[in-house]
């Protein structure tokens, strides 16, 4: 039985490792979950797999007789006590910066990990796989493109490959011009022609940042230079990554899109389980389509690769700026072009620093985020 810790219970991740979790109920128990402000869910999933251990950031009212096997955490960062000493995997599916704390007090707990926070290898990679390495401690991707590389490795980080090549969907906006790119919504945004994710997400996708951000995980999950690592737009979403291998062969991971099957993965690797998934059925597939990435209309792409080229603590200013401003695009106050302006502006004004500590990472956040708001006269 394999005793699975969730950070980020609520969200659209965790509720599908909860999921993946009832389907082989003979395999999996939670031995702890963690939420943040959605409590009405929080405290349905408390009762339905009754952790020993379940954290929320706003505190709340809790009759005991009704959880007499939990106990229960409150405040922001009480995600940590979701961490405990008996759980075998921790799964982190928090959004955000603050998912590098929960995946750095992981490494230092000797827990193995399962990776659903992007931002934890982006912004601070150098010190999360040293840690790691020191503590012998395995991180495996739960993202779908990651998922697919590392399944196309045969599950070995180690394996000899020519390159990577991370397909990306294109978006809400795939189709848009720049033109139409000036007025493009928060609504429009969230409205992913394949995927259904979370709303920060989402919006990354529509400015491709987070297939940069997938670039820049590529280079610390498979120890991989930037110049082996390639994106390529592939709307059906139905090939999830491919790798190329020296003598010239490609391997890829084809299934329809689904978030369940990487989750599973992660959980059961080197077995493959029922995941009550449909396979693919090449017959009526028709056909798949591939196309470069327009980098003319989608800029950030680049430029946040580029910060992740630069190193240090770059990325970490980017990442930061880049959530203060799509907070700012989902509440309606910048518009989408701006969302580059506030990357661009976070990079130009910022002097680059070695990423040594978790405190360096902290400051390069907060410029990012205050150069936002700065911008705005905030």
């Amino acid at each position: 039985m394999k005793k699975i810790a969730l950070i980020g219970s609520t969200g659209s991740i965790g509720r599908q490792v909860l999921s993946v979790i009832k389907r082989h109920g003979d395999i999996f128990s939670l031995v702890s979950l963690s939420a943040g402000n959605n409590s009405d869910l929080f405290l349905s999933q408390v009762k339905e797999f009754q952790p020993k251990v379940a954290t929320i950031i706003n505190p709340i009212d809790v009759d005991k007789k009704e959880y007499p096997d939990t106990e229960f955490f409150f405040g922001e960062n009480a995600f940590i006590n979701a961490i405990t000493e008996d759980a075998d995997i921790i799964v982190v599916s928090l959004v955000g910066f603050k998912g590098i704390i929960a995946v750095l007090d992981a490494i230092k707990k000797g827990k193995n990990i399962a990776l659903a926070n992007k931002e934890s290898l982006v912004v601070g990679g150098n010190i999360v796989m040293k840690l790691a390495k020191e503590k012998g401690v395995s991180i495996v991707p739960i993202d779908s493109e990651h998922s697919a590389v590392w399944q196309a490795l045969s599950f070995d980080f180690s394996t000899p490959f020519s390159k990577i090549i991370l397909t990306a969907s294109g978006g809400a906006f795939r189709d848009y011009t720049k033109e139409d790119l000036k007025t493009a919504t928060a609504k429009k945004a969230l409205m992913h022609p394949n995927w259904n994710m979370g709303a920060k997400i989402t919006i990354d996708c529509a400015t491709l940042v987070n297939k940069a951000f997938e670039v820049i995980e590529a280079k610390w999950f498979y120890n991989a230079p930037f110049s082996k690592i390639d994106v390529i737009i592939h709307r059906e979403s139905i090939i999830h990554s491919i790798v190329e291998f020296p003598d010239g062969a490609s391997v890829c991971q084809m299934s329809y899109p689904t978030m369940e099957l990487p989750i599973q993965t992660a959980l059961t690797y080197p077995e493959r389980k029922n995941c009550d998934l449909q396979g693919v059925d090449f017959a009526k597939l028709g056909k798949l389509t591939f196309s470069p990435l327009d980098n003319d209309r989608f800029p950030c792409f680049q430029l946040v690769v580029n910060a992740g080229k630069q190193g240090g603590t770059y990325p970490a200013v980017v990442n930061g700026a880049n959530e203060e401003a799509v907070k700012r695009f989902l509440e309606g106050r910048i518009s989408y072009n701006d969302i580059y302006k506030c990357l661009d502006n976070a990079l130009n004004t910022y002097s680059g620093h070695n990423a040594d500590t978790f405190e360096d990472l902290c400051r390069a956040d907060e410029f990012g985020r205050t150069s936002v708001k700065k911008l705005f006269g905030d």
